[in-house]
């Protein structure tokens, strides 16, 4: 009888727990479509902030940070400061930095950006999240969703944190993206 107690609560401890970390990381919730590893990204062409187009295998050669977004989405907002951060401490001959906003205008879109003085390739994609064939394409449920994708066009990470982005390129770390960041903050 001790030992029927014994394993039933150790299976109920087991499975709290497996709950509790599947409930810890949005990926489990949000990010479960996003398109795996060693997929290959799906081409597309977007607006610039300035109007140019841009297609997106004219930057293969580099890694691309791609993260799709809208000005309204507070959590996209409160990922925009790492992003800016990441992107200063990367080395832009290896790291490019793409997003493409889902923002309802192109004024919101440009206006949001301007403010936040964010860098990198500023995409608009007029048809918004709900009818986007590049977010279809990149599987698109949540926002903000990110992509890691290696200089051969390749997926390396899909996901809903920018820290885990982070990681993946080694911001923070002593040797980060082609920088060095120390307690002075980050050199290329």
């Amino acid at each position: 009888m001790k030992n029927i107690i014994l394993i039933t609560l150790m299976a109920i401890f087991t499975t709290t727990a497996l709950a509790q970390n599947n409930a810890e990381d949005p990926d489990l919730q949000y990010g479960t479509e996003l398109l795996k590893s060693g997929t290959p990204a799906p081409d597309f062409s977007l607006n610039d902030i300035s109007g140019k187009p841009i297609k997106m295998s004219a930057l293969r050669g580099r890694q691309v940070v791609l993260t799709f977004w809208a000005s309204w989405c507070p959590d996209c907002r409160a990922e925009v400061p790492l992003l800016k951060d990441m992107e200063a401490a990367s080395d832009p001959r290896r790291i490019v930095f793409v997003s493409v906003s889902f923002d309802r205008t192109f004024e919101a879109f440009k206006a949001y950006a301007n403010e936040q003085n964010m860098g990198g390739i500023l995409l608009y994609d007029p048809a918004g999240k709900k009818d986007s064939s590049v977010g279809a394409a990149y599987h698109i449920k949540w926002i903000p969703s990110l992509y890691l994708i290696d200089a051969e066009g390749k997926v390396v990470l899909g996901t809903v944190v920018a820290d885990k982005i982070a990681k993946a390129i080694g911001y923070g770390e002593t040797e980060s993206a082609g920088g060095v960041c120390g307690e002075e903050g980050c050199t290329r």
